[in-house]
């Protein structure tokens, strides 16, 4: 039986650009912004790199379909180089496979790089009908609000909910992201919002509003990853170490008959059984400190408390409306703003999670720091739609811990 990476890998340096409309910049520069950050947080030169993982989750940010953008724009030693996508999920996806290859020890270091160059091709969010084959294959005359809009409906027909109460809490996780976002130098959104400016907005797809929804960015991440012990043989004296990766797809079977409901992501509570028992948790209500979750849309924070068995079946609502998880409640969503504010470059968003994750536990977020004792941070993202996608889900922590 597989026993798991738990503690077998550690950070040894992270990068992340400010998100945003970086019409300044292209791709290439993007890239090599986070990429300088993370090498001198890491405090190595480009010749240790062993191999490198690039993640671009659409084809406007003109990098090509292999991986050599990465070691031509870096200039990357003759070492391994692989391209990899899974919609919004592709940067967990490329951390997951550094950190894989350390773990098996075919690298000592790696690099995972996440990149999009979504606002000057006007890029707007999940392929609609009319953009690529594979696309209208898969979901044919779908839009992401649409779609999304109907986890709304599908929550309130199964737990008796009142349409009411959950556009309220809605629009409490928005008010919280930009209130998070505002003190965040990075972040893409830095204006703060009303509960009444959010009830308020223009109706996108009901009943999820203006403010319901995340916008796209052009931003870039990057991770660089290790052995503790060579980190530590490096000078890291705190050390963040893996606690769990995991990966859960659907073949779409949610669609094709009625056991599913509509009301929940089966592939994160997938993802979630596995993550927790890789990392050792029992009670993530009260083991984790602060998580990110992918909260393209405000029903999609809301749902995924509770496919994260943080929130009671039907609970969420009550925990948001509570403060739970505001930057002051008990388990902090969001810190950084999220894909609301801090932005979503479809391939940089899972790096840049991890990356807050990683500042949160060093005690380095800045104003946006959260106190105290933290020990274990939760990173989520999905891609796709809810009855056809991925989640992915990365769990870390203080090494030893």
């Amino acid at each position: 039986m597989a026993t798991g990476i738990k503690d077998k890998v550690a950070i040894l340096g992270m990068g992340c650009t400010r998100f945003g409309e970086r019409f300044e910049a292209d791709a290439q520069e993007l890239m090599v912004e986070a990429y300088l950050e993370a090498m001198a947080d890491a405090g190595i030169e480009p010749r240790q790199l062993d191999a490198a993982w690039l993640a671009t989750g659409t084809p406007e940010c003109h990098l090509g379909n292999s991986a050599l953008a990465l070691t031509s724009t870096l200039r990357l030693p003759y070492i391994p180089t692989t391209r990899v996508e899974n919609f919004c999920a592709s940067g967990t996806e490329a951390f997951r496979a550094a950190v894989y290859a350390v773990a098996a020890g075919a690298a000592d270091i790696a690099i995972a790089l996440g990149v999009e160059k979504c606002k000057d091709a006007g890029f707007g969010g999940l392929p609609p009908l009319g953009r690529p084959l594979s696309a209208r294959f898969l979901w044919p005359g779908v839009t992401a609000p649409g779609s999304f809009a109907q986890l709304a409906s599908a929550y309130c027909g199964k737990f008796g909910t009142d349409p009411a109460d959950l556009k309220r809490a809605m629009a409490h996780i928005s008010v919280k992201s930009h209130a998070n976002g505002a003190r965040n130098p990075k972040a893409h959104l830095r204006n703060r919002l009303t509960i009444e400016a959010v009830l308020n907005a223009p109706m996108i797809a009901a009943p999820l509003g203006l403010y319901d929804c995340c916008g796209v960015s052009d931003g870039a991440a990057c991770a660089i990853v290790t052995t503790p012990e060579i980190a530590r043989g490096l000078g890291k004296a705190e050390l963040v170490s893996v606690k769990a990766l995991q990966v859960a797809g659907t073949s779409g079977v949610e669609a094709q008959h009625n056991g599913w409901d509509g009301s929940y992501f089966a592939t994160t509570r997938h993802a979630a059984v596995r993550a927790y028992a890789e990392a050792g948790i029992t009670d993530p209500r009260r083991e984790l400190d602060l998580m990110e979750v992918h909260d393209c849309f405000s029903i999609t924070e809301l749902v995924t408390m509770e496919d994260l068995f943080i929130s009671p079946e039907g609970g969420a609502v009550t925990d948001i409306l509570d403060g739970f998880y505001d930057a002051d409640g008990t388990l902090p969503c969001q810190l950084d703003g999220g894909l609301k504010c801090f932005g979503h470059p479809v391939g940089a968003s899972g790096l840049r999670m991890i990356y807050e994750n990683y500042l949160q536990l060093l005690g380095r977020a800045g104003e946006r720091q959260r106190q105290g004792d933290l020990r274990l941070a939760l990173g989520h993202n999905v891609g796709g739609y809810p009855h056809q996608g991925v989640a992915a889900i990365s769990i870390v922590g203080r090494w030893g811990d």
